[in-house]
């Protein structure tokens, strides 16, 4: 297990952009500022991407221009393309954050091409992105799981990890994106992509569907891995399983975190706050049960 984990926030982009009600600017700017204030040490801050097919990523660059850059925290953005880039690096971005897929059929229906194609955009971007000075982070989908073909062999995880690798990121990020995986074929899959890329500079991103969520990323723990994303209140949906509760809620990981001894630098108290916050906002109950929990033992003065 490692001693110390690093927690990337997801919550303002990955939680917000499935929102059929726009979020109004200000509100994002206020969570994100708040998210950094509770000691999350990566805010993911939004998307450049086509506001035709992510209209509630539209106010990207007013987002970027409004936040309260704090010493020592990354604030990726998502960039699908070199437009997305040159627009991302016109509103101040410093770190950008590609995406890919481990199967055809999730490439073509998440980003209208193939699995090759998409690398090849990718590389384009990495290139102008490491030449001017970003951080580029490489996301990979589907990893455990697709909704259009089932069951997804490590092999193809690792074959685009390696490309990803290839192109200079940093960090590359192991997806369960619709929340099917177990900690068994979490631990495979992070073995196998391990062979290649040393686990230090690998991450999982876990969604809660089945309820595995902090088992999966247990396992991934026990494999070295020590990046992790996760959603304030764990908010973001996913379109692709039906049922699907989202991502994993940050209350929760930090609260397995703080059993484990590992440190995160971040203020649980401060961070269940935000959740109420944004969720005050979006009308509706936090999905962090930890949250839930404390909040109920709180009142009951215990």
């Amino acid at each position: 297990m490692p001693t110390k984990v690093k927690l990337v926030e997801v919550g303002p982009r990955d939680g917000l952009q499935n929102e059929a009600t726009p979020v109004a600017t200000d509100v994002k700017i206020e969570l994100i500022n708040r998210l950094t204030d509770a000691g999350l040490p990566v805010v993911e801050a939004t998307a450049f991407v086509s506001p035709k097919w992510v209209p509630q990523m539209a106010d990207n660059a007013q987002v970027m221009a409004g936040i309260r850059r704090k010493p020592g925290v990354s604030y990726p953005v998502l960039v699908p393309n070199k437009k997305g880039l040159d627009a991302a690096i016109a509103a101040g971005a410093e770190e950008v954050v590609v995406f890919g897929a481990a199967t055809e059929s999730f490439s073509k229906r998440n980003t209208n091409c193939t699995i090759a194609e998409g690398l090849a955009r990718f590389s384009q971007v990495c290139e102008e992105a490491l030449a001017k000075g970003l951080k580029v982070r490489g996301d990979i989908s589907v990893c455990l799981g697709c909704p259009y073909e089932g069951e997804v062999q490590p092999d193809a995880v690792v074959r685009v990890a390696r490309e990803l690798d290839a192109m200079g990121c940093y960090e590359i990020t192991v997806a369960d994106t619709i929340g099917v995986a177990t900690p068994g074929k979490t631990r495979v899959v992070f073995e196998a992509v391990a062979k290649y890329i040393p686990v230090e500079r690998l991450a999982g991103h876990f969604h809660d569907t089945y309820g595995q969520a902090l088992a999966n990323i247990y396992a991934a723990l026990g494999c070295g891995v020590a990046t992790l994303d996760s959603s304030v209140a764990g908010l973001g949906g996913c379109p692709y399983a039906k049922g699907a509760t989202g991502n994993v809620a940050t209350e929760d990981v930090m609260y397995m975190l703080n059993g484990l001894g590992i440190e995160t630098g971040v203020d649980l108290h401060k961070l269940i706050a935000v959740g109420d916050y944004i969720c005050g906002v979006l009308g509706r109950p936090t999905h962090s049960k930890a949250a839930r929990a404390l909040k109920a033992k709180a009142r009951a003065g215990q």
